[in-house]
């Protein structure tokens, strides 16, 4: 494995003056982003033009010049605020091109909306001052002087760029450091993964036990203090300091389920990763699988509470990012990733000891089938999956029943960044 991009992430702890000016700089870029979308919708809207990012640019040295207030702000960070809306018109152009009904045209954002800002190169508006093992130490900013920073990387290495991000009422420091990842692997088996809301993920092993992994449900322990907080915040007159209080106790609540939520996510997948030299699951299309259910009004949904309900619950386990830690540290583990193709191979409705495929509804969670097996329906997705990966090469599983199923085929992880 070569080197690769991994982020960092530190906390800042900013004394009064130096959060001062971490807020002013907050609020330079958001008006800098604000006025650059309103210079793009003004000159589409009265001469039909596009401003591109180069254009905009070139008005930054110009505003920089005339303007003390920009003139000290480094000018590759404000560089890389014009970047991210050019890049969001680029994605709501693409959405168009794909015929979307909800293309999402980019929007002026309030202070408190805006994230932050970014630095593009080490040395230039920023320089990290980590301790040993990249743990903790201090961050410089120029115009903020040296903050001091809690946080450690797991592999060290050279940092490329810098995210500073202001999240509710804390501020981050985010470090790309390119750097060359190892993780050890203690196992050698193989095993199928397949995830679920009743039961968080069902691995079935090579040597035929199975391990199930318990839906920890976070959102659903806090919903009673998230509804009593919520409902608190409805009723506080707006723009008052109440009305501010009450809505910083409910994002520390929604940060409270969203960091357990990740904690958990890392242990599991670092967990199977270590025991595992192949690790075989199916490619998940969430955005699919969480769509409404509410139709339109010719044609109204069908039981849109119950698919609201299943897309919370769907949401709440996080697959899309629960797969992508696999994914990486199955790579830095040496470990062989195998996505199954679902709409070939369809796991749920195929069964693991014969190879017959039946339809089978969401709400049947027991397997039965004339050969003989029967257990749980993530059980035997699971089990499909893994005689999937590790069929002979060249030749389909045993029980494919000519040719309803393809060979296994051996696929390279991708790099993807931490």
């Amino acid at each position: 494995m070569g080197p690769v991009q991994r982020k960092v992430t530190y906390r800042l702890y900013p004394r009064k003056r130096q959060e001062e000016g971490l807020r002013q700089l907050l609020g330079r870029h958001q008006r800098l982003y604000n006025a650059a979308l309103e210079q793009r919708i003004s000159a589409y809207r009265r001469q039909g033009k596009t401003v591109s990012f180069a254009e905009q640019c070139r008005d930054l040295t110009a505003l920089r010049g005339e303007d003390p207030e920009y003139g000290g702000v480094n000018a590759q960070s404000c560089q890389v605020t014009l970047k991210r809306l050019d890049l969001a018109f680029k994605h709501f152009f693409r959405r168009v091109r794909e015929s979307k009904s909800k293309a999402g045209f980019p929007r002026f954002k309030s202070l408190r909306r805006f994230s932050g800002w970014g630095y593009k190169t080490h040395g230039d508006g920023w320089r990290l001052q980590a301790g040993e093992g990249m743990k903790h130490g201090r961050v410089r900013l120029s115009g903020v002087g040296n903050i001091r920073i809690r946080g450690k990387a797991r592999t060290e290495g050279t940092p490329k760029t810098l995210e500073v991000m202001h999240k509710q009422g804390r501020w981050y420091a985010s470090v790309t450091v390119v750097c060359e990842p190892r993780r050890a692997r203690v196992g050698n088996g193989a095993a199928g993964l397949d995830w679920g809301v009743e039961t968080f993920a069902t691995v079935a092993n090579e040597d035929g036990t199975t391990q199930r992994i318990e839906n920890p449900r976070h959102l659903q322990q806090a919903r009673k203090d998230l509804t009593a907080a919520q409902r608190d915040l409805s009723r506080k007159k707006r723009g008052s300091r109440n009305r501010d209080k009450a809505r910083q106790k409910v994002t520390s609540l929604h940060r409270k389920v969203a960091n357990r939520r990740h904690d958990f996510l890392h242990q599991q997948s670092a967990a199977l990763v270590a025991t595992l030299a192949v690790l075989a699951t199916e490619k998940l299309q969430v955005s699919n699988m969480t769509r409404s259910a509410k139709g339109t009004a010719e044609a109204p949904g069908k039981n849109v509470r119950q698919k609201a309900g299943l897309n919370r619950s769907i949401l709440d386990t996080a697959p899309a990012a629960f797969l992508q830690m696999l994914k990486y540290k199955a790579e830095e583990a040496g470990t062989e990733w195998v996505e199954v193709p679902t709409r070939q191979v369809k796991p749920s409705q195929t069964c693991h000891g014969c190879g017959q495929q039946r339809k089978k509804p969401l709400a049947e969670r027991q397997h039965r089938c004339e050969c003989g097996a029967c257990c749980s329906r993530d059980e035997n997705a699971a089990r499909v999956m893994l005689a999937w990966a590790t069929g002979p090469p060249g030749r389909e599983p045993s029980w494919c029943g000519g040719g309803a199923l393809a060979p296994p085929v051996k696929h390279e992880t991708p790099s993807i960044a931490a």
